[in-house]
């Protein structure tokens, strides 16, 4: 764990975070969390929590929601719930995998159909297709066994409620594989490319759904990251990690 929390969204959350070379969140968790908002009062799921990132920043910036974070591995689930306690934040932390079989998943404590709205950063790579990390940790976080991408988003199916709603954050060639794993199941699928530079292929996707929903797709403006100084967010992506409405009032 870092000796001292980081500040995450401009101060607004602190986050103890594993040491430096395990997974940390950074933009990626930043994105998802300002992708989709929960309302006052709305049952919400962070699933493949980490340390909280995710769940954590949306239950700081949409008071009265009512976060859940599902981490499998113990010691982030640890992490969680220490920064959930050090947030002032009133999150309940389960202990489960998702790719588990769904009686494991229930005894864990997720039920069927009981989450207004489930957010996932899901891991990126499939085992064998990529070179992973030296720190185990890492390499857990960042690697799926092959198919389990559809797996694990039939899981998250299983969770959320008939009409509940649905993010997720992945790398943009993965955009057709995340489609595939949605066909059947949602609908009203809204995509936002996420671009490094504005003259560079996309590199992540944004989508949001809705479960059972027959609406028809949409293909959203993309989001930038960079200017020409690859070291300067533009406006709207350096609002998005300080926290600040955008766009703004």
């Amino acid at each position: 764990m870092s000796d001292a929390p980081d500040a995450f969204l401009g101060g607004i959350l602190r986050l103890h975070q594993p040491q430096r070379g395990a997974h940390r969140a950074g933009t990626d968790a930043v994105l998802l969390a300002r992708w989709l908002a929960p309302a006052a009062g709305e049952r919400f799921c962070d699933v493949g929590a980490g340390t909280g990132a995710v769940g954590l920043a949306c239950a700081a910036l949409n008071p009265g929601s009512r976060p859940t974070l599902v981490e499998r591995d113990p010691d982030l689930a640890g992490l969680a719930r220490a920064n959930a306690a050090l947030n002032g934040l009133d999150a309940t932390v389960i202990e489960a995998d998702m790719l588990a079989p769904a009686s494991e998943r229930r005894a864990a404590g997720l039920e069927p159909d009981s989450f207004d709205l489930v957010l996932t950063n899901p891991p990126f790579f499939t085992e064998g297709r990529h070179r992973p990390s030296p720190h185990p940790g890492k390499a857990t976080a960042h690697t799926f066994p092959e198919g389990s991408l559809d797996l694990w988003i039939r899981a998250c199916t299983t969770i959320l409620r008939p009409g509940g709603r649905f993010g997720l954050i992945h790398r943009a060639d993965a955009l057709p594989a995340c489609l595939e794993a949605l066909k059947g199941r949602y609908g009203g699928i809204a995509m936002r490319p996420v671009h490094a530079r504005a003259e560079a292929p996309a590199i992540r996707v944004l989508i949001a759904a809705t479960r059972g929903s027959r609406a028809a797709p949409s293909l959203l403006p993309p989001l930038v990251l960079h200017g020409p100084d690859p070291k300067t967010f533009t406006p709207e992506a350096e609002a998005l990690h300080r926290g600040a409405p955008w766009p703004p009032a």
